[in-house]
């Protein structure tokens, strides 16, 4: 722990270490934001029909009451209209679905894979219209009819209203019902549709993934609705705001089990023009929710279950995932988590059943589906013989964020997707919350009444800003410079967050945008921020002050010419920017850290540290002044600190520096002679007792990169520790590498050894025990070698289904190319498989130049080499 005064305050190593984890997630809140909101503006390919029988209980010459289906035209040569709008309108408000999906998947199945259905929209009028709009992308559709308006009474009643013509705007993403007559503000009615499209394998939409479970190869079908597939399932009001209920029927081969978000409730039979016999299961009606959280799959999978509090909680997985208690962590945290949520929130939760379903194959890493969460496998599963506790922590994480999403999100829901962060940023909290759940609980600030007060309705940042601003005027504790709206507007209403310049001489803090890259343009927005600014000076705590203009003068922040007067910004890291000090305080603080480094407190050390960098890298200091504050570092014992310089100056394509003649040695000579004392501490656990470091969640996560560097650096204590953990694993399978350096271990291992290693790694890839990590990591190792003949052999195996999975091609690739010795031979593998290469990923042409251009643009540097590309880009 840090140095404790009596007029300040310290956080200790690991609630500093969680409080430092708590900005990452924010900060990939923030990340999270960008990406989705970036997504939802991408255009679409052009529609894909399938070639698919047409179904035989809702064909298209079965709609439509009797008369001739519209058929969709092509919508590029329309006048200008309402379908023009990115959003939708509001003259017609969702109100319940009646959705069937018939997903034609059996097993064995060659292809190609479609799925068909129908969905029964009841939409309310709010204002006379005669067109009508809702979300449609990638699916063909039939048998446009409008029904009402809806009587009162059980089935509505209510006569035809008829489609003149159904269209597609392809760029909105619109399909567009051009009828008669108007449908009437007041009324309600029903729009009937049916569709069917194709059942592709990027995961996105309604997606197919194959995958092995004992032994044998499977496929099985699911979803990923976030943040604008809905609408490529089905047609749909694909608007996070706009809510409604559903009922929801899969049909589904009789081998597989089918699920929704709510409790299925009915199972039935039916044949198809073939015969064949196909199960209906139909689920129970869902909760008013955003079409984005609609979730389905079809798998052959096992579960485990308890009930907690009348919450029946499956987890789903593979058979022998679930055979061999894989899911009995996750089982068993996930019950408590709910309790321990729905006290914290006074909130119920308001489902009887929650399934969670392990992915082999799923991009998003997880989604919190309202009672059908999805994770990938890796996410969810936890190996009981793994020896390190991170993993289970890392679930945990995972489990929590998205059980806080149950709340934040599906019951409370941005109104738009600029507030995702509202999503985002409540659930990255509480899921640092929930997963130490057994520490006293935290007090909420108003998150009570922002629950309940919009429970099944959407927001914006506004609503929350009121319900804070309700607590802050019942309290006499906590004093604002203006209220909380206009100080959170300040952050959430323009880009970016700032970088405060602060002169210590004069006591002048400015502040302006941070750029990653400062250049003179950079200033052109002017942008200033309402900043809290918590500071301590000589060890002491200060009163905080806000920073509420361009720049402001702080009197009590002047320091004297004394070398023990010194002062640090963003006490524990708690505000949102980065601090760049005059240069020479900056010397001031590093002569501080090599004659006392616990001086400053932990968290600040690295915040010292990681800012300097980053300021440096993008042009604000000089890279002089940010290696000042790293000559101390013999003497840094906390490994989350040295994460924090390694990432820094070690970027993750370590071959770039080798390739740098002069450079590498000189990081080499630097780091070694300071990294020697932290690498000799954890290298002699990792010797004697391993387990030492099981309780430890921020060790273990962090000693990867301690290990990676001091082998990469040429360390032989290091190599030598690779070759003998990886010599015992081959020795006896039982004597398994630590979980969280398994990855450096069998990499080293393998590049120390020969082809007897590089074979071990083979097999382990090929264990029938080997999980999805297990096999990405010795996918991993297996491009460590230093024999070119290996790699050569590798490459080639990758076209073998029978040594390699297919679906690994790409990541082969990538990996081999990624090494000194392996970019030559990356380069001439694809070019000599390019036509084979273009063959497998037939369905995604663009892909191998995407991927060729990716893992080669390091390597292409000569004009020959460039033609070369050209002319592969043309033959493909």
């Amino acid at each position: 722990m840090g140095p404790k005064a009596a007029s300040g305050f310290y956080l200790g190593r690991k609630p500093a270490a969680l409080l430092a984890l708590l900005l990452a997630a924010l900060l990939l809140a923030l990340a999270v934001l960008g990406a989705l909101y970036g997504r939802c503006l991408q255009e679409v390919e052009e529609l894909r029909a399938a070639a698919a029988p047409p179904s035989p209980t809702a064909g298209p010459e079965e709609e439509g009451a009797g008369c001739c289906p519209p058929t969709p035209s092509p919508g590029s040569t329309r006048p200008p209209g309402v379908w023009d709008n990115s959003r939708l309108p509001r003259a017609l408000l969702p109100l319940h679905y009646e959705l069937r999906l018939w997903p034609r998947l059996s097993p064995g199945q060659p292809g190609p894979f479609v799925f068909s259905g129908q969905v029964n929209i009841t939409v309310h009028c709010a204002q006379d219209t005669a067109t009508v709009l809702l979300h449609s992308s990638e699916l063909e559709l039939w048998g446009a009819a409008v029904r009402g308006p809806l009587l009162e009474g059980p089935d509505g009643g209510g006569g035809g209203i008829e489609v003149a013509e159904l269209w597609l705007e392809e760029r909105q993403e619109y399909a567009v019902l051009e009828l008669r007559r108007s449908l009437r503000a007041g009324g309600r009615y029903v729009l009937q549709l049916s569709f069917r499209g194709p059942l592709s394998e990027n995961l996105d939409g309604l997606f197919l993934t194959r995958y092995t479970d004992q032994g044998q190869s499977s496929m099985l079908i699911a979803s990923q609705l976030e943040p604008t597939y809905a609408r490529t399932v089905y047609p749909c009001f694909d608007e996070p705001a706009m809510k409604a209920t559903f009922n929801i029927i899969i049909v589904h081969h009789p081998s597989y089990v089918a699920l929704s978000n709510m409790p299925a409730i009915d199972t039935s039979e039916m044949k198809d023009e073939n015969g064949s016999l196909w199960t209906v299961t139909t689920f129970n009606t869902t909760l008013k929710m955003s079409t984005y959280l609609t979730a389905f799959v079809v798998c052959d999978f096992d579960y485990i279950t308890r009930t907690e509090r009348g919450n029946e909680i499956r987890i789903w997985g593979r058979k022998e995932a679930i055979k061999n208690g894989h899911a009995d962590y996750a089982l068993n945290i996930t019950g408590p988590l709910f309790s321990f949520l729905e006290d914290l929130f006074n909130i119920s939760y308001p489902l009887s059943k929650t399934d969670l379903v392990a992915l082999p194959d799923f991009g998003a890493g997880a989604m919190e589906n309202w009672g059908l969460m999805t994770f990938r496998e890796s996410a969810l599963m936890y190996i009981p013989s793994d020896q390190f506790g991170s993993k289970k922590t890392m679930i945990c994480l995972i489990v929590s964020h998205e059980l806080g999403h149950q709340w934040f999100g599906n019951l409370v829901t941005m109104n738009w997707w600029n507030d995702l962060w509202l999503n985002e940023g409540f659930a990255s909290y509480f899921e640092y919350i929930g997963a130490s759940y057994i520490e006293p609980r935290l007090p909420l600030v108003s998150t009570k009444s922002y629950l309940k007060a919009f429970s099944f309705s959407s927001v914006n940042q506004d609503d929350l800003w009121t319900h804070i601003q309700m607590v802050v005027d019942a309290q006499n504790e906590v004093q604002l410079p203006a209220s909380v709206k206009k100080i959170m507007d300040s952050w959430t209403c323009q880009n970016g967050f700032p970088v405060l310049t602060f002169n210590l001489s004069t006591g002048i803090i400015s502040q302006e945008q941070f750029y990653n890259r400062r250049t003179q343009n950079n200033t052109t927005y002017n942008n200033t921020w309402i900043v809290p600014i918590s500071w301590i000076r000589n060890g002491s705590a200060q009163p905080l002050v806000w920073l509420d203009k361009s720049s402001k003068m702080f009197p009590e922040m002047q320091i004297s010419d004394s070398e023990h007067d010194w002062i640090l910004l963003n006490m524990n890291m708690a505000g949102y920017y980065r601090v760049n000090y005059d240069p020479l305080h900056l010397k001031r603080l590093a002569q501080l850290l090599e004659k006392d480094p616990k001086a400053i407190p932990v968290v600040n050390r690295l915040h010292l540290i990681d800012d300097a960098f980053t300021l440096a890298q993008a042009g604000y200091i000089e890279i002089e002044a940010a290696f000042e504050l790293t000559k101390y570092l013999a003497k840094e014992d906390e490994i989350f600190v040295w994460y924090s310089v390694l990432s820094n100056l070690i970027p993750d394509n370590l071959e770039n520096i080798l390739n740098n003649y002069e450079l590498y040695p000189f990081l080499k000579k630097y780091l070694l002679k300071r990294m020697l004392p932290i690498y000799h501490y954890y290298a002699s656990i990792i010797h004697q007792n391993v387990d030492a470091l099981a309780d430890d969640y921020f060790d273990q996560i962090h000693l990867e990169k301690l290990i990676n560097t001091a082998c990469w650096l040429g360390l032989q204590d290091c190599l030598n520790l690779s070759s003998e953990l990886y010599a015992k694993w081959m020795e006896n399978p039982d004597n398994e590498i630590p979980f969280t350096i398994k990855r450096t271990i069998c990499c080293y291992g393998v590049a120390m050894g020969s082809d007897k290693e590089w074979d071990f790694a083979l097999k382990m890839y090929n264990h029938n025990n080997s999980t999805e990590i297990d096999k990405d990591i010795m996918l991993f190792a297996m491009s460590c070698t230093r024999e070119s003949w290996l790699l050569y052999r590798y490459l080639q195996y990758s076209l073998n289904n029978s040594l390699l999975s297919s679906d690994n091609i790409s990541i082969v690739i990538s990996n081999v190319a990624a090494t000194e010795i392996g970019q030559r031979i990356a380069w001439e593998f694809v070019t000599e498989n390019w036509l084979a290469l273009n063959e497998r990923y037939g369905e995604q042409p663009n892909y191998v130049v995407q991927l060729y251009f990716c893992i080669m643009e390091n390597f292409v540097n000569t004009d020959l080499q460039i033609q070369e590309v050209s002319y592969l880009h043309a033959i493909g």
